[in-house]
């Protein structure tokens, strides 16, 4: 075994061994606090993490000292240094980046604290060190930092337009909304008021600009080998799946295996694939009821009469009455107060799905929708395993006390541009409002609120950034150098399509041909594919542009492509 599998099996042991004591309780609580603090900042981080650790109440020795009692009967240690009987205590500054832990030896969280380590390395008397990854607490940090400017900009809106953040609606205005709640989109303005004022908190391209500024601190990309690493925007070291790991992973969309969205088309006799394929999911849904066997089902594509139940056996959304309860309730609680983000949520719809053709028809549910998730409290679950944390606020006359916080909006996401479509092409399976909340709650909370945080989640979207300008650069090197060359980065074109999900450029039935695979791989990583294959059809036209206008106009209609041909051409018949 190579010295590099050796230190990642042996940290792993610690890591196991770690999980659950005191100390690693005191270590994670601690480290997210500070992470909150002003004092640190990111040009110093390295000094500013040391010498919290220093001053933790956990004390300055008690971490090596219980590292040090996991590893000495585990940890490879030379023959000179066998009669060593206490902990190295001493801090060297030489950092190094462990190699990516077998998925088997991960903790069970893959967000945990304690999942991203780095050693330090003693070279005099050859002990070694575990701190914390710089990595994860950059992501963390400049997570933060973003979450203060979001915050800065609504709080700016509330100041200058005069709104307040939360109101309670007059009894005449609660009735008026009440009699209108299934016809909101036809109210001009109406309720709504004047919405020319309000504008986004902020759009895809400004989140961007935060994803490329994102270093680490402890990582150098010149000792990388080979020039391709510094073409891209994204300079992290993030694992990310090559070509041959992702036929691996996605070995049923290969080309010999029968896929909706391919085999079911008009010219291929349907009793070749298409009959069978539906008589078995009718199987999963109406015999079987098994969440598994319907995602495993959804791997080759969900049939269109079945689709509606299938993706709410995968998310465990069974509609019972007390989730038709919740959603009245949260419909009350919008009648009864007016949010400063209804407005953004409104003015949000206004300009994307209102303007779509596919979506239009859907302004009313996706109104009711929208407000009740702002509603919900329930939504805050998923800040457990984000990196992100809730927006705060303090309510009228209490100041600014910890006591007097409260979490705004009540389910803590602020809604920015192009948010609303994320509910819209679920609107076109769902009639029933409650069905509807409840489907679209549980894909958030899976997966796209990855889309708009920052983390080193292998699902998040600084890993999908990565490899979608990975696979570009590996495979089309020069396109990838050509557009890089003329000012026309692929990732600023290609990240409007992934931070959401495709939603909005692609046909209705593409679009949930791709959320099939989402679903029934638990994966975003198949977006960062298809916006790498979408680059490899248009190839040709995109090697004789010659700024980035013109290769916006190559890639500005998506509408007529065809996602699951895209998809397997470009894992299954790209050389390597």
């Amino acid at each position: 075994m190579d010295e590099g599998s050796e230190l990642s099996l042996s940290v792993a042991h610690i890591v196991r061994r770690l999980k659950g004591t005191h100390l690693h309780s005191q270590i994670e609580r601690r480290a997210k606090e500070c992470l909150h603090q002003p004092e640190i900042r990111l040009d110093s981080l390295r000094e500013d993490v040391r010498r919290f650790l220093r001053t933790s109440a956990c004390g300055p020795r008690a971490i090596p000292r219980l590292l040090w009692s996991i590893s000495k009967s585990r940890w490879p240690t030379c023959a000179r240094h066998r009669s060593v009987s206490s902990p190295p205590i001493s801090v060297t500054s030489s950092l190094l980046i462990l190699p990516p832990m077998p998925p088997h030896l991960l903790p069970l969280s893959t967000e945990a604290f304690f999942s991203f380590f780095v050693l330090f390395k003693d070279t005099c008397g050859g002990g070694v060190r575990l701190f914390f990854s710089f990595l994860y607490v950059t992501c963390c940090l400049t997570q933060a930092c973003w979450e203060k400017r979001v915050l800065k900009s609504l709080n700016s809106m509330s100041s200058e337009l005069g709104v307040p953040l939360a109101r309670m609606r007059p009894a005449a205005e609660q009735k008026e909304l009440t009699s209108k709640w299934n016809e909101m989109g036809a109210d001009e303005p109406g309720l709504r008021g004047d919405l020319t004022s309000f504008r986004p908190v902020y759009a895809p391209k400004d989140f961007l600009e935060v994803l490329i500024s994102l270093r680490n601190p402890n990582y150098d990309s010149s000792e990388d080998v080979g020039v391709r690493s510094h073409w891209g925007l994204v300079q992290v070291p993030l694992d990310v799946r090559d070509i041959p790991q992702l036929r691996r992973a996605y070995a049923e969309l290969n080309l010999t295996s029968g896929q909706l969205g391919i085999d079911d088309h008009a010219h291929i006799d349907p009793d070749l694939f298409e009959n069978e394929y539906l008589q078995i999911g009718k199987k999963v849904v109406v015999v079987e009821q098994d969440s598994a066997a319907a995602q495993q089902y959804s791997r080759r594509g969900c049939s269109t009469g079945l689709r509606a139940d299938l993706w709410a056996l995968i998310l465990n959304s069974n509609n019972q009455p007390q989730d038709a309860m919740r959603y009245e309730q949260l419909t009350a609680g919008v009648v009864q107060h007016d949010l400063l983000v209804d407005s953004l949520i409104y003015k949000d719809v206004k300009l994307t799905a209102s303007n779509d053709d596919y979506y239009f028809v859907f302004e009313d549910f996706l109104y009711q929708v929208l407000l009740c998730f702002s509603r919900d409290t329930a939504v805050l679950e998923h800040f457990k395993y984000n990196s992100a944390t809730p927006p705060r606020s303090f309510v009228q006359g209490k100041g600014e006390e910890e006591e007097g916080a409260v979490v705004y909006p009540p389910n803590g996401v602020i809604p920015f541009h192009g948010f609303s479509m994320y509910v819209a092409p679920l609107c076109f399976l769902y009639n029933e409002p409650s069905k509807l909340y409840s489907v679209f709650r549980e894909m958030y909370i899976r997966y796209f609120f990855r889309l708009h945080s920052i983390s080193s989640s292998s699902s998040g979207v600084v890993s999908l950034c990565l490899q979608f300008e990975r696979l570009l650069q590996t495979h089309l090197p020069q396109l990838f150098y050509h557009l890089r060359q003329i000012g026309a980065q692929p990732l600023r074109i290609a990240f409007k399509w992934m931070v959401r999900a495709f939603s909005g450029y692609l046909s209705t039935d593409q679009l949930l041909l791709l959320w099939d695979r989402i679903l029934g791989y638990d994966s975003l990583e198949i977006v960062a594919v298809l916006a790498a294959a979408v680059f490899a059809f248009r190839a040709e036209n995109l090697m004789e542009v010659t700024s980035l206008g013109s290769a916006e106009a190559v890639l500005a209609d998506l509408s007529t492509l065809k996602v699951m041909p895209l998809i397997q051409i470009f894992l299954f018949a790209t050389a390597i």
